[in-house]
């Protein structure tokens, strides 16, 4: 299978589209399973991309970008990932370890653009001493251009000349390498849901997890009906919850009114 030049140049234009939303519409179409389903559609594969893509959603559960920190782009990994994976016919745990190192390599780019836009916001900062509105405006838009190219050219060069690229890296790769690749693919996703399992409050809800884990680990149950479980649990503790409020309510207004009747 080979990729064309407008496929690419879809892919590409996305890319740099994930910036702007990023920026301003908010549509999350800059996260990795967004972009793993782009990918699908446009190379005609959808599950594939949406497997790699939401595999790759996985290693950023619980990482966030705080204070301007550069963070690894699994957006960009899997534009490049999954096409490549689907073009070459790769499972999808060679995607993954191919999308991790190009992830944590555009956090340089990330980085490098950054840099870039320093000099541009400076002449933000003159123009707005100089009480020239018109250019501030135009100062913050160029800053995406910057943005914008740190993901889409690596998009555009690695489609472009990836494909005999990475096919001439499978011919001369040792086997013991390309085992290596999928045997991270397939612990990395794990180490995602770990991260954000440090931020959540296992401990109080400990029962949950391991009723989860029976379900998922022995009895083989699909992610939807594990996930429909847990909704009529927590629907069930709401329920529980709220009737122990109105309960300590009715309490507390029957002891309010006999103490105003003692009174």
């Amino acid at each position: 299978m080979e990729i064309s030049l407008w496929q690419i140049i879809l892919l590409t234009l996305y890319s740099v589209l994930t910036i702007y939303d990023n920026l301003n519409l908010k549509l999350e179409l800059g996260k990795p399973l967004m972009a793993g389903c782009f990918a699908g559609i446009v190379m005609g594969d959808m599950a594939t991309g949406l497997l790699i893509g939401a595999t790759l959603q996985l290693l950023i559960l619980g990482v966030g970008s705080f204070g301007g920190a550069s963070i690894p782009d699994y957006s960009t990994a899997a534009l490049i990932a999954a096409p490549l994976a689907i073009i070459t016919g790769q499972d999808m745990q060679f995607a993954i370890g191919l999308g991790v190192p190009i992830g944590l390599l555009m956090t340089q780019l990330d980085i490098l653009a950054r840099f870039a836009n320093v000099f541009i916001m400076k002449k933000a900062e003159k123009a707005l001493q100089d009480e020239k509105y018109e250019k501030i405006n135009l100062y913050n838009h160029l800053g995406m251009v910057n943005w914008g190219i740190s993901r889409g050219l690596p998009v555009f060069l690695a489609l472009y000349f990836g494909v005999d690229f990475v096919n001439t890296i499978l011919q001369y790769s040792p086997q013991w390498l390309l085992n290596g690749l999928k045997a991270a693919g397939g612990v990395l996703p794990a180490v995602g849901i770990a991260i954000l399992l440090k931020y959540l409050p296992v401990k109080n809800f400990i029962a949950y997890l391991i009723l989860g884990f029976v379900l998922a680990a022995y009895l083989k149950l699909p992610m939807l009906s594990i996930a429909l479980i847990g909704i009529a649990f927590a629907i069930i503790n709401y329920q529980n919850s709220n009737k122990f409020l109105m309960n300590e309510n009715k309490i507390y207004e029957t002891n309010y009114e006999g103490d105003n009747e003692d009174e």
